[in-house]
Parts: structure tokens; C-alpha cells; sequence
């Protein structure tokens, strides 16, 4: 029963097809039971909800499936979701300081891996992996926003942890790199893109990308400098 509950909660709001949810539960092994056995899950979970207040509304049958509704307020996943999308729109508009503060409230929102000790299928599989592809990119995003704010210095460390466990993410090495010049340690700069220089070519092959490229060709430029501060 917690496999279909999780997966309606990860959709909230959205009706879940029973095709979707028997997936889920059995994946290529579907016994002849499995619509019933549904079913019968989804009865115990109706009599969980119906002790809550208004519960009896939060579990509703559709003619392709279920839907659970509940305010998007209640949902860990779905606040993080609107937390990251709000600090793009201000990251845009300009306004790292209050994107900084919108992307620290969503990842302390994280406390441990997402629907730990469940037993997965491969549909919820798929929606940890958005989940934890989001958590990344909003990772970035405060590196961005720190590093806008001129914060170069105190974000050094979390970057060189993170270029150690994602060796193939270049736009990680071009924040490390450009925080390193940033904060005048020039050789170190030059050093870290030498690494990424070197993985690329091993792990596939290739060079760095043309943008990170450009930020070796600046410091080796007389003169030239990575706008911003340290």
C-alpha cells in the first residue's frame, strides 16, 4: 500500500492511471490478481484517510485511475518544487539575495533520500531520479547566487566536494574555476582546469566546452579578469 501512495502523493493533484500503479507494484510480473489486490489497497488506504479531517475527500476514484488532493502546502516535494522554481524567477529578475534565501528553505527541506526504506518499482524509481536531478540543479542555483553575491571565498570548499564526486560536470568546474580567480588563487584556477582538461579527455575523449574554455583563455590573458569579487 505505501508503493500507491507514494506514487499518488509524487502526483498530487493528478490522476494516476491503474495501468501506472500495477507497474508499479509488479512490474512485468503482474499476477491475476493484480487489479483486485489494488484495489484492496486502496480500500485500507480510504479508511487511513477517513479518520483525518475531511478525509474522506483526500482519496478519490477516477475512470482511468485514483487521485489524491491534498493543498500543495502539505507536500514536501511539491514546496521544494515551488521553492526552486520561484529562485530561477528571481535569480533572473536579478535578485540573488532573495533567491539565496528561497533555494537554503528548500534544500533544508531535505533531510535523508527520498521515500527511504519503501520498497520502489520503476515508475517511483523514475520520480526519485527528477527529484534528485532537482535537488542538484538547485545546488547549482545557490552556487550561482552565492557567487553573484561575490561570495566566492566561503562556496570553495562545497565546490571542490562537489567537482570530487561529479568529475564530469563541467558547469562546476567553470564556478570552481571562476571563484578561484575570483578570489586571486590564479594557479589554483589554472590547476582545476587542467583537471577537468584531463578527465574529459580519458573518461570521453573530448575537451571542455567553449564557455569554460574562454575562462582559461581569460586568465591567461594579461589583464583580464572574471567580473566580480572575492
Amino acid at each position: 500500500m505505501s508503493q500507491v501512495l507514494g506514487l499518488l502523493l509524487v502526483q498530487n493533484g493528478e490522476t494516476v492511471g491503474v495501468d501506472t500503479l500495477i507497474e508499479e507494484l509488479w512490474g512485468e510480473k503482474v499476477p491475476r490478481s493484480a487489479l483486485t489486490t489494488l484495489q484492496t489497497y486502496v480500500y485500507h488506504a480510504r479508511k487511513i484517510f477517513a479518520d483525518l479531517p475531511g478525509g474522506h475527500a483526500v482519496l478519490a476514484t477516477r475512470p482511468a485511475g485514483y487521485v489524491i488532493q491534498v493543498p500543495d502546502d502539505a507536500i514536501d516535494v511539491a514546496v521544494f518544487e515551488g521553492l526552486v522554481q520561484r529562485s530561477r524567477r528571481l535569480l533572473d529578475d536579478g535578485r540573488a539575495e532573495a533567491a539565496l534565501d528561497r533555494l537554503d528553505e528548500a534544500l533544508r527541506l531535505w533531510r535523508g533520500p527520498v521515500l527511504v526504506g519503501m520498497m520502489l518499482g520503476s515508475v517511483l524509481d523514475a520520480h526519485i531520479i527528477y527529484l534528485n536531478e532537482l535537488r542538484f540543479a538547485a545546488t547549482e542555483l545557490r552556487i550561482e547566487a552565492n557567487q553573484r553575491l561575490g561570495r566566492h571565498q566561503e562556496i570553495i570548499p562545497q565546490l571542490r566536494l562537489l567537482v570530487a564526486a561529479n568529475p564530469l560536470n563541467e558547469r562546476l568546474h567553470a564556478q570552481l574555476i571562476t571563484s578561484l580567480h575570483k578570489c586571486g588563487r590564479r594557479a589554483e584556477a589554472l590547476q582545476a582546469y587542467q583537471s577537468l582538461w584531463r578527465t574529459l579527455d580519458v573518461e570521453l575523449g573530448v575537451e571542455p566546452a567553449p564557455e569554460v574554455q574562454l575562462l582559461q583563455h581569460a586568465m591567461l590573458s594579461e589583464g583580464s579578469a572574471v567580473p566580480g569579487r572575492c
